[in-house]
Order: structure tokens, then sequence, then C-alpha cells
């Protein structure tokens, strides 16, 4: 008589991650959101500029490349994190704001191709007055992030992820102009080689606190 196991064999259970709490993402999400946007149009721009690929970068000034052969670059670069004026802290301590200020660099090693990209990216920022969270979703999960390919870092996959959109109602993006001595005060600062640059506040940007 063959014999039948009458023990019950229950199904492989599936583990399900645990939800991320957006907070320690949110600074990293509003750079990443910026210098995907700012990439992105540069692609669009490419058949007007013809400057070929251009990287967009998120690097301190310091550690950028220079000489005869400097490639045609953007570097964004956050200088300055400040409480938010009115909203630095909820009264039920659940969130912080703050308000995030970008050094936005052009580099190239030809005539005018520092003033090319300085204004596509002046003119790119210029039609987002706010970061919605339609805007941020739509950027932060684009199908090869959120997918996990091999061209994604782990962090970009996390940031995709998030849900960082929900977080991110309505940031608001200023450009800043500082007088000559300001700029130099900060490149002194930063120790790095002036290059052609504009500054950018990001205003009231959320910092959740898990509870």
């Amino acid at each position: 008589m063959p014999f039948h196991d009458r023990r019950s064999v229950r199904p492989a259970q599936t583990t399900l991650a645990p939800k991320t709490d957006p907070g320690p993402l949110a600074i990293a999400a509003v750079t990443a959101v910026l210098r995907d946007f700012l990439a992105n149009g540069l692609i669009r721009y490419s058949n007007v500029t013809r400057l070929g690929d251009v990287q967009v970068s998120v690097l301190p000034p310091d550690r950028i490349n220079l000489g005869s052969e400097e490639p045609n670059q953007l570097n964004l670069f956050m200088y300055r994190i400040a409480p938010h004026a009115s909203l630095s802290r909820n009264r039920d301590g659940s969130q912080s704001t703050v308000d995030l200020y970008y050094l936005l660099t052009a580099y190239g090693a030809q005539d005018l191709h520092c003033e090319v990209l300085l204004g596509c990216a002046v003119h790119l920022l210029s039609t987002v007055p706010f970061l919605t969270s339609d805007f941020v979703k739509e950027i932060l999960e684009a199908p090869g992030a959120k997918a996990g390919k091999a061209s994604a870092s782990p962090l970009r996959v996390a940031l995709a992820t998030s849900e960082m959109s929900s977080t991110f109602t309505r940031l608001r993006v200023t450009q800043q102009f500082m007088s000559f001595d300001e700029m130099s005060k900060l490149w002194s600062t930063l120790q790095a080689r002036y290059r052609p640059s504009v500054t950018y506040e990001v205003a009231a940007v959320p910092l959740p606190v898990e509870g």
C-alpha cells in the first residue's frame, strides 16, 4: 500500500519589505529630482545646442575635473540647509521643514559652451516654479529606476520605491541672485576654481519623523 503523508503542506510565505520611511531620503530626493529634470531637458535641447552628451552631476565643485579637456557638464551642488522661516517644526514634532540652497555651475572647454549650458539650465528651471507631488512622482518613479535596472544605483532604486511623492506636495523653486562679493566668498569657501554659476532655493522641504 502506498504511503500517503497526511501532514498539511503550508504554502511558502512571501516576506514583504517594510515600508520605507521617506524622511531620511527627503533631501537626496530633491537633489535627484532636479538633477534628472535638468539631464532630461538637456537631451531635449540637444538638437538646438549641438553640444553632444552633457553630464549633470551633483558633486562638490572641488571634485570636478578641470582643464583644457574638461567635458561639457552641469553640476548641481547643495551648499546649504536652513530651517524654513515659518514652518521649522510641527508642534507635535512629527516633521521638520527646511530650505535647500543649490549652486548650479556650467563647465566646458570650448568658447560659449558654459554660457549655452547655463542658459539651458536657467530656462528649464524657470518652467518649474514648484515641485509638485505629480512632478516628483514622474521623475523618481521612472520605469528604469523603479524596475531596478543595472544602470540604476541601489540608492536610486530606493528613492523610486520610497513613496516620496506623497510627502512633497508643493516645493517652491526660486532663483537667488547673489552679489559678486557673495558669490566670491562662496567659491572661496568651497576651495574651488570659479566657473559661471547661478544659485537656487528649494523652499519648505518636509522631513517627516517616523513615529
